[in-house]
């Protein structure tokens, strides 16, 4: 293939990367740990976290979870917010020879039974303050091990005491629940598990590129998430390709490894998940920011020391920009405004780089490519309103309807090729073959167009997707769940413009019910839906649009 795009590679950067290097993403973990034992991992609160306590902790965790008799390659589900246990949890994980199923922390029963079924995972490490919700649904799923943290459990013994105090009784942020300990379950908290584990050795991971280390769940065509199988070669390859791409913006910095990363958007996404582990290939910290809402504290933290990386979604630039601190903010550091997740926009980028000096940099990915595809090069100066440039080691190819590579300049389906893209979805063969071409690359569901430069624009969405300040959402999930509704007769979800998450949810409804109103949808939808999932706009139609063969006509509801 001609990857005309190389010609426009910033210099430096390598055409093509070695997930070889490694055995396994455990072995570039634990090489990293051994490197850069005394340097800091990551700070949250003030309390700061050090390469040798993370290898410690993650040791105990990994080998108290092998005494509980899991199989080689189990799935663990981590259901925590950006706190220092998601490390932890993770890199035990891994450690221990099994596989990480990412869970939000806010997902409804409905939504959490759903990935904890379908993945098949047998314990769970979940922070305390979401414990209510595996309560409703910890029956219905194979969940053998439960390991229940609180928000303090890492910030040190008095201080972290007082922050799970705080939040217990103070804010109130944690619901009453009680886990069954019947079928023989159990419940641990993480200290105990920490603890006991300290005492015993952990059994070497025979883990190898090719073992599955993430179940990473996304939006179903059907209406039901469905995991993407990340395999550790998948991950190196995408942590060794953003390697590649963000180095020479920090050029100032020098050593890579004083590089401070912002860490907002959560863990549990794939996008900040891989900057992570990036960091921990540089031996860098983060700085982790468990509620990124609370704008006035997430600004206190940003001015107390220099950042040199920003990862965000263009919802989160925006607010911060309008946000009254926001001047006083130093940014005299920052390297690398990054945008992902959702469109950037033209307007919030022109501010950004007014106010900052730093230009946001905008790139595409997927969680099925391990949120690696094309980015613009981060030597830019301004921001350019294309996805940029298919990062090293990547194939990438504008398609017709029948699988054939079109020319520069030719508008059609982008297919993706590479080391860091997924090997199918989990237990779904058929999507699974309905998602690659014959010749191996993957579908995208996104129309573009590329340039004689290899530079690539969306123009459009094959799928019917709709994206929530940097989520995917899937009209057939919130149509599935709200036809259950009382007095629903049948429904359509769209995605119109918002200027504030880039599209909001608007839901058609056909009603036989003259009793039911907008307000008991939206009660219906709070109990059902995670927050990115809720429809923002709720309408009442005597009919909707259908094509001859009865299909709704999603497309033309967008246009009024």
């Amino acid at each position: 293939m001609d990857k005309f795009w190389l010609k426009s590679y910033p210099p430096g950067v390598p055409h093509e990367i070695d997930p070889g290097q490694y055995r396994s993403l455990t072995h570039l973990l634990e090489e990293s740990f051994r490197k850069n034992a005394t340097r800091p991992f990551s700070v949250c609160m003030d309390r700061w976290m050090s390469y040798r306590e993370l290898d410690d902790l993650s040791c105990a965790l990994g080998a108290w979870l092998q005494s509980r008799g899991l199989e080689p390659g189990a799935r663990v589900a981590i259901m925590l917010p950006n706190v220092p246990q998601f490390a932890v949890t993770m890199a035990a994980v891994l450690r221990a020879g099994y596989t990480c199923v990412n869970v939000n922390p806010l997902y409804t029963g409905r939504e959490l039974q759903h990935q904890l079924k379908d993945s098949g995972a047998s314990a769970i490490v979940i922070l305390e303050n979401f414990a209510t919700t595996l309560e409703e649904v910890i029956a219905q799923t194979p969940v053998k091990h439960v390991v229940v943290t609180a928000m303090g459990d890492l910030l040190g013994f008095w201080y972290g005491q007082w922050i799970t105090f705080a939040v217990r009784h103070l804010a109130k942020m944690v619901p009453a629940y009680k886990l069954p300990l019947s079928d023989g379950r159990t419940v641990t908290t993480f200290r105990r598990a920490v603890a006991e584990g300290t005492g015993m050795k952990l059994q070497s991971s025979t883990a190898s590129l090719d073992s599955v280390a993430f179940l990473q769940y996304t939006g179903g065509t059907t209406g039901l998430s469905k995991g993407a199988v990340l395999t550790h070669r998948n991950i190196v390859a995408a942590i060794l390709q953003a390697e590649a791409w963000f180095t020479p913006a920090l050029q100032r910095v020098g050593d890579v490894s004083k590089t401070n990363s912002i860490a907002a958007l959560p863990l549990y996404h794939i996008f900040a998940l891989t900057l992570c582990l990036l960091c921990i290939r540089w031996g860098a910290h983060m700085t982790l920011i468990p509620n990124p809402r609370d704008f006035t504290k997430f600004i206190e933290v940003l001015k107390q020391r220099p950042f040199h990386m920003l990862p965000a979604v263009n919802t989160l630039f925006n607010a911060l920009l309008t946000h009254p601190q926001f001047k006083t903010i130093d940014f005299s550091h920052l390297c690398v405004s990054q945008a992902g997740g959702m469109a950037a926009s033209e307007g919030t980028a022109r501010h950004w780089i007014d106010a900052t000096g730093c230009p946001m940099i905008e790139g595409w990915g997927m969680s099925e490519t391990c949120a690696i595809g094309t980015n613009n090069p981060v030597t830019n100066k301004e921001f350019t309103g294309s996805i940029g440039l298919p990062l090293p080691g990547i194939d990438l190819a504008i398609k017709d309807e029948e699988g054939r590579s079109l020319p520069p300049g030719e508008s059609g389906e982008i297919c993706i090729r590479g080391p860091n893209v997924m090997t199918g979805y989990y237990r779904q063969p058929a999507e699974t073959a309905a998602a690659f071409t014959s010749d191996g690359f993957m579908r995208t569901g996104d129309i573009g167009v590329m340039d004689a430069r290899g530079y690539t624009k969306i123009i459009d969405r094959k799928k019917d997707m709709i994206i929530v300040s940097g989520f995917n959402v899937f009209p057939n999930e919130l149509e599935n769940v709200i036809s259950l509704c009382s007095g629903v007769v049948e429904c359509a979800a769209v995605g119109i413009p918002d200027e504030k998450q880039g599209e909001a949810i608007k839901v058609f409804v056909v009603k036989n019910d003259p009793l039911l109103t907008e307000e008991d949808v939206a009660k219906y939808c709070h109990e059902q839906l995670t927050g990115y999932k809720r429809p923002k706009y709720i309408e009442f139609r005597d009919e909707l649009p259908k094509s001859n063969v009865g299909k709704i006509l999603r497309r033309e509801l967008r246009q009024h």
